[in-house]
């Protein structure tokens, strides 16, 4: 209900339900000290009301913080006080306070900036509320840097501690659930193949299914530590989250994922037999015998590299927070993200030993079979999203479902012995399993049959490319109801690289257009960071913005931008970005990535962000959701900012 109570609290404020609220700076009285080398930001909350913690997971209390003149700070905030815990939420009541060191200040520097709160009691909440604030600060010496933390060694660790567990207990619950995305999930079947052949003891096949899960552990680990430490001791500019982006979203290394894939499904229907070449093992690890490690290493890297374009927001995650003054707190939580994550493998790696002391059969060959149409079903995701991000125009919404019915129609030929591969026995009967999956499958495919007319297949939406890729569409998406035939609408921007918006939005794909846009049609600025590669953006715009609601509000009062970060056209050479560190940008992605980087702090896909017209931002950043109310109520919330009420 807390929750409910939040999101939903702009729109109780815009209906008028709260003349009170016209006091909210009575709310919260927040003042501002210095204490040694440690600003103190306190706020002394009426009763009846909570404020959020700066670790909540929602919306967190933040500070902004003017140029530097005079005086730096020391890493980022924290808290020494522990807040409660409301319905999922980190607040505090009656008193709260934000701390924040600073490594250097001259006598009398002027130290300016906002700090951005929100209360809420048990009825509604305020919008984010800024207050802006001055101090003159006293001497801080790189002698007297941390003293008071020498002093008082709870005093910065208590923040972070508070919050360390729930940042690893959200990893852990991200590391399983990632199990289920779409670019992991097609892992499971290959996982069980390569291990399906068992090894000469069980203490053999223990081992290796303990390596597995190892190797996938220190290839999540290993880089991104590298990363952080390189972040800390060259200043985070070598070190950039490009590479991440580019294994998600470049031609190369998806096509040679959609190749393993077909390769493996040609091996499930009996096709041949794949097997690692002795000389790679023995190069690999000349103590590992036949089988080796090296198969096993590479099967890791491959799961680690497929599933960055759904893990990669947890990633992106981590490498903002050790741009921001942590260390060992990133560290951390990807361990714990990267253990959960391997431990379904590893147990997956175990159960094919275990199915040797079961009784063998034509079962076993099924199962393969099975796996092998899913592993070209899922395998298209990869050509996919190569097909989006270079223009490509190969597999368009109708192809890419054109092959998916026919892929799982065979699937239920096969099921009901219609169909029989190599290794595969007579079927005399069918099961009541192979029935049950049979009719299961076969519902899937009329499900799908809808989507060749433009159907939005919501449940898909993460699956499928955009629908605005679709040339033959006879359904509004908005209603559900049939429409006549019709195509996305152009982007509106200059520079047209055949980008469109989702459910036919007018907008532009450059910000700086957007923000002159926004300053002649009086309306705030809508900024949807995307990718083409973003698995869980689709699923958004077919699963939130569809909404009628939604889409009236985009529509009618706001000005809409698409920033791609993956995108590969090439920009025109007056466009290019030269960074710090002299490296051109010349294509849409890399430029837009390094755009809202620097500008918005993000490094992940889905973003939202709420501009006014001189490009300031109105909101803190609305990520992944798809609660259709919550995201409503964002809108709602940055069109009243805009207004400034």
């Amino acid at each position: 209900m807390s929750l409910l109570r939040h999101l939903l609290a702009p729109v109780i404020l815009i209906l008028g339900l709260s003349p009170a609220l016209a006091q909210n700076e009575d709310l919260v009285r927040w003042s501002v000290a210095q204490r040694g080398d440690t600003l103190v930001f306190t706020g002394n909350i009426k009763d009846g009301w909570h404020i959020y913690s700066i670790s909540d997971p929602i919306t967190p209390a933040y500070v902004t913080f003017d140029t530097p003149d005079g005086w730096a700070l020391d890493g980022g905030l924290f808290e020494k006080m522990i807040p409660s815990e409301l319905d999922g939420n980190k607040v505090f009541f009656g008193k709260g306070e934000i701390l924040q060191l600073l490594s250097s200040a001259k006598d009398g520097a002027r130290i300016t900036g906002t700090l951005t709160w929100q209360a809420c009691n048990d009825v509604m909440c305020t919008p984010p509320i800024d207050w802006d604030f001055t101090l003159y600060a006293t001497e801080v010496t790189a002698d007297q840097a941390h003293r008071t933390m020498i002093e008082d060694p709870d005093k910065a660790d208590s923040g972070k501690g508070i919050s360390i567990w729930a940042l690893i207990l959200e990893a852990i619950l991200w590391g399983f659930a990632m199990l289920l995305t779409p670019c992991v999930f097609p892992m499971v079947p290959m996982t069980i193949s390569f291990f399906m052949k068992g090894s000469s003891s069980p203490a053999a096949g223990r081992f290796k299914a303990f390596m597995y899960g190892l190797f996938i552990v220190l290839l999540y680990t290993v880089p991104i530590s590298i990363i952080i430490g390189l972040t800390w001791l060259i200043g985070g500019e070598v070190v950039t989250a490009d590479i991440f982006n580019w294994l998600a979203t470049h031609w190369l290394p998806n096509i040679i994922f959609f190749l393993v894939f077909m390769v493996f499904a040609a091996s499930f229907f009996g096709a041949f037999e794949i097997t690692m070449p002795s000389r790679l093992v023995n190069s690999s690890d000349k103590k590992s015998g036949n089988g080796g490690l090296g198969g096993i290493f590479f099967l890791a890297l491959t799961l680690v590299l497929v599933s960055f374009s759904c893990t990669g927001p947890i990633v992106g995650t981590v490498l903002i927070k050790s741009t921001q003054g942590e260390f060992w707190t990133p560290m951390v939580t990807m361990l714990a993200f990267s253990v959960a994550f391997a431990l379904p493998f590893t147990i997956f790696a175990l159960f094919p030993s275990l199915l040797k002391k079961m009784k063998s059969g034509s079962w076993l060959n099924s199962v393969k079979v099975v796996l092998g149409f899913i592993e070209i079903a899922l395998g298209f995701k990869f050509l996919s999203v190569a097909d989006q991000t270079y223009h490509w125009g190969l597999l368009d919404r109708e192809v890419y479902l054109a092959i998916w019915i026919v892929v799982f129609t065979m699937l239920g030929f096969y099921l009901l012995g219609k169909l029989r591969f190599k290794y595969d026995e007579e079927l005399k009967h069918i099961s009541l399993g192979r029935l049950i999956l049979a009719i299961i499958d076969f519902a899937f495919v009329v499900y799908m049959i809808p989507g060749m007319w433009g159907a939005p297949l919501k449940a898909l939406s993460g699956y499928l490319p955009p629908i605005e890729t679709q040339d033959f569409v006879v359904w509004n998406m908005a209603e559900g109801q049939g429409a006549p035939a019709a195509t996305a609408a152009q982007s509106v921007s200059r520079n047209d690289y055949g980008l469109s918006l989702p459910h036919g939005l007018d907008g532009y794909f450059n910000l700086d257009e957007a923000l002159e846009a926004s300053a002649k049609e009086g309306k705030p600025v809508f900024v949807d960071i995307t990718g083409h590669g973003c698995v869980n953006c689709r699923e958004m715009e077919q699963r939130v913005w569809s909404d009628p609601r939604v889409l009236e509000t985009m529509r009618n009062d706001y000005t809409v931008v698409a920033l791609y970060t993956d995108d590969k056209s090439k920009l025109p050479e007056n466009e290019w970005v030269t960074t710090d560190s002299g490296k051109v940008l010349k294509d849409i992605g890399r430029v837009n990535s390094l755009l809202v980087r620097n500008r918005f702090g993000v490094n992940s896909q889905p973003s939202y962000v709420i501009l006014d017209s001189q490009g300031n931002q109105l909101l803190p950043t609305y990520g992944y959701n798809l609660d259709t109310d919550a995201f409503l109520a964002f809108l709602e919330a940055g069109k009243k900012a805009y207004k400034g009420e």
